[in-house]
């Protein structure tokens, strides 16, 4: 073999080398650059999530509506903490965030659905009036819930109630479970369905734990594009130092034993037009009303009650509420009570009425009454999966 030969098959053997070479990084590229690429997106989350506060305009609400009965009516037997209230409170002029992670961000199917909910199986928001919409099954598909719907006024300008506190064990990775009230105006059909939503949850995918945590959510079409569960995008505001928003509750309700509450207040300051919320006495802050459309003027819709989520297959066994049926009663079904709504006069007033709506009274149930110490009340919630639920 001539040395022009050999030179020339050398050349040759480092041109297919190099070529192998190139392959093998576009194949390794294309492996790695998903998992790469989602770690830059949720970076940038997180950056633009766990940025310094900002102050805020309005500090305070105008107005406080007045009640029909006795703040100690409302107020929790026990004072309610947060974890964190074990490491001191937070200075003046300071709000507290609960700080987002990494691995809570990649937990999400992606990052643009971190902290969301899915349009297409919403939770409820107008439960009741939806029940003849085709699009309903689809709607609330994975969803269960048990609920009582305000009767009696074309408009409402707010609600408050005491929710008994529980920590439901939660039986598959997804599922979660919760106790909240729903204000809402507009349709699911319109795509313009605005909620305001505040309660109590347990939703390991969400937090990373089994703990029973304080959220909030919004949104103004439907839960299509906009809104998030608590400051995980733009739109409420916080102005108190003293609550902290996706943070744990304690202590809970034991089975026949102490019982625990939280007094959630939102109401429509009239004046700023802005939508305000009080948990526990503490005015935490407000859902601008610009970030609205339908909500800008008043709701249509007031609702309290359980719901259960499990995006599995079959009845999943992850209880609602204390995880008992409501003819158990006080001390072992879960409840809530003094349940008010503001009137076109700004008023707190008792609902003239309410409806009652949960498709699967076997698996979760819902039972309302009216008396002179909790006004108008509701026990709700359930085991689950259980032989009449199967």
């Amino acid at each position: 073999m001539s040395a022009m030969t050999r030179t020339s098959m050398a050349a040759l053997v480092v041109a297919l080398a190099f070529l192998f070479l190139l392959e093998g990084a576009a194949t390794a590229g294309t492996a790695v650059g998903e998992p790469v690429r989602r770690l830059r997106q949720a970076r940038s989350l997180l950056r633009r999530l766990n940025k310094a506060p900002l102050a805020s305009i309005e500090m305070r609400p105008s107005y406080h509506t007045g009640s029909l009965y006795n703040d100690s009516n409302n107020a929790a037997p026990h004072p309610i903490t947060q974890t964190w209230h074990q490491n001191g409170k937070c200075p003046e002029n300071t709000v507290p965030i609960r700080r987002n992670k990494e691995e809570d961000v990649l937990r999400a199917s992606s990052v643009r659905k971190y902290g969301k909910k899915s349009p297409g199986s919403i939770p409820i928001a107008n439960l009741i009036s939806s029940v003849g919409d085709p699009d309903t099954p689809n709607v609330l598909r994975g969803h269960q819930h048990a609920v009582a719907h305000a009767q009696g006024a074309d408009k409402y300008y707010g609600t408050r109630a005491g929710f008994n506190l529980w920590q439901p064990k939660i039986d598959r990775a997804n599922d979660f479970s919760l106790t909240q009230l729903w204000i809402t105006n507009g349709s699911y059909s319109g795509n313009d369905l605005n909620t305001i939503e505040v309660g109590w949850q347990v939703f390991p995918y969400l937090y990373n734990d089994s703990n029973t945590r304080l959220f909030i959510y919004w949104t103004r079409d439907a839960y299509k594009k906009t809104g998030c569960y608590n400051l995980l995008c733009s739109g409420f505001i916080q102005t108190s130092n003293q609550i902290a928003i996706g943070g744990s509750l304690s202590p809970v309700s034991i089975y026949g034993a102490s019982q625990y509450y939280i007094d959630i207040f939102v109401w429509k300051d009239p004046k700023g037009g802005n939508w305000w919320l009080q948990v526990g006495g503490y005015d935490l802050g407000y859902w601008p009303s610009s970030i609205f459309s339908n909500l800008a003027d008043g709701a249509s819709s007031v609702q309290w009650g359980g719901e259960v989520f499990s995006p599995d297959a079959g009845q999943t066994s992850t209880p609602m509420g204390s995880g008992h049926f409501p003819e158990e009663g006080f001390g072992k079904a879960s409840h809530i009570k003094n349940i008010n709504v503001v009137d076109s006069s700004n008023s707190l007033r008792m609902p003239s009425g309410v409806d009652l709506q949960n498709k699967q009274r076997n698996c979760y149930n819902v039972q309302n009454g009216t008396n002179n110490d909790w006004g108008t009340y509701i026990y709700y919630g359930g085991p689950g999966k259980n032989p009449n639920c199967p």
